[in-house]
């Protein structure tokens, strides 16, 4: 068992495995995404079903992969290191603020079928702000 950061109460170790998973899975996805969306050729992301990217400007395609990106790194990096790791929850708020337009936008244009996913990623950074703010808050160092 290890100690959370603001309280003497211990945290069990599967939550803090739990949490970690999560951080992971969810960056794994951004980056995924901030991939696709910051090197492959606009044209290449609509036949992948990404409609709004063809008629989007190109500076809006890659600015969301480059926010998408420091997202998915600000998830890991600041917990992996202790050195501002309340920059994890920042990013996960992030995240989730990019859900947020992006949810209505789809749902605007009648793009229903990427919907799931969002909520996925809804699901995955709730959690992570969850476990990073209350259930394991990570100690910067010392």
């Amino acid at each position: 068992m290890t100690m959370t950061a603001t309280s003497s109460q211990p945290v069990s170790r599967g939550w803090n495995i739990a949490i970690w998973l999560g951080q992971i899975a969810l960056a794994a996805l951004y980056l995924m995404a901030a991939y696709m969306k910051g090197m492959m050729p606009i044209a290449d992301l609509a036949a992948m079903g990404l409609l709004w990217a063809e008629g989007a400007p190109v500076w809006l395609v890659r600015g969301i992969a480059l926010l998408e990106f420091l997202g998915a790194v600000g998830v890991i990096l600041p917990a992996a290191t202790r050195i501002l790791p309340q920059l994890t929850v920042l990013a996960a708020w992030g995240l989730l603020a990019i859900q947020a337009l992006a949810i209505p936008f789809h749902m605007i244009r009648g793009e229903f079928e990427p919907l799931p996913f969002n909520l996925i990623y809804v699901a995955l950074a709730v959690f992570v702000l969850w476990g990073r703010t209350r259930k394991a808050p990570i100690a910067p160092r010392a």
